[in-house]
């Protein structure tokens, strides 16, 4: 197993509008499947709850590492964390990074996730398989959802 997923699309969009789509908190709630609170703002929580089917009991609950427009958005959480009878405020996060670049007339969006060497070995490869089947399906949703 790896400490790290890494997941990458070609989308048919200028980078502008990607960006948006990603550092938008309502677009990205649209793709994603979650309800947000707020904007993105680096330093600060982001929090809400998940919308998407089977998961409508999971809050979000991430901390915003940085918001650089329009190349790169990330924060850290805590991977799969969706049993309502667990607390995982004492576990590690993992740091989640979108970064653009521009191709041709799209744009490359890579996502990583990484730091699950640091999540709790009797989770650890449940949390990473979910996750990266998890942003397989995020990188069709997010392209599927900008290119219309």
């Amino acid at each position: 197993m790896s400490d790290r997923i890494e997941k990458s699309v070609t989308i048919n969009a200028p980078i502008d509008r990607v960006w948006r789509a990603i550092s938008d908190y309502r677009e990205f709630g649209e793709w994603f499947r979650v309800a947000l609170d707020q904007p993105f703002v680096a330093g600060q929580s982001s929090t809400g709850h998940i919308t998407y089917p089977g998961y409508e009991h999971c809050r979000w609950n991430a901390e915003v590492v940085a918001v650089e427009a329009p190349r790169l958005l990330s924060f850290r959480a805590h991977p799969h964390a969706v049993d309502p009878n667990i607390d995982y405020s004492t576990e590690p996060k993992t740091l989640v990074e979108f970064t653009l670049d521009a191709e041709g007339d799209g744009t490359r969006l890579t996502i990583v996730e990484s730091g699950f060497d640091s999540i709790p070995e009797h989770r650890r490869a449940e949390a990473f398989r979910m996750n990266d089947h998890g942003w397989t399906l995020q990188v069709e949703n997010v392209r599927a959802y900008i290119e219309g």
